[in-house]
């Protein structure tokens, strides 16, 4: 898996399982609607998708290839 996520988070971690908010501010996720860019790996993959129902993550296309 090469190239990049754009991940946003846009749901509220308040009442959230602090599991849950580990992952986030893992990810550098602490406000809502604000984004971050991480390197597409399965661990990032596994992040995501602990937490699917409260960011929305989008493929960035590197154009420079």
């Amino acid at each position: 898996m090469a190239g990049s996520l754009k991940i946003t988070l846009v749901k509220s971690m308040i009442g959230r399982p602090e599991k849950h908010r580990r992952v986030l501010r893992g990810m550098g996720l602490t406000r809502m609607n604000r984004h971050v860019v991480l390197e597409d790996t399965p661990s990032i993959r596994g992040m995501i998708h602990a937490v699917s129902h409260l960011v929305k993550a989008e493929e960035m296309i590197d154009e420079t290839a």
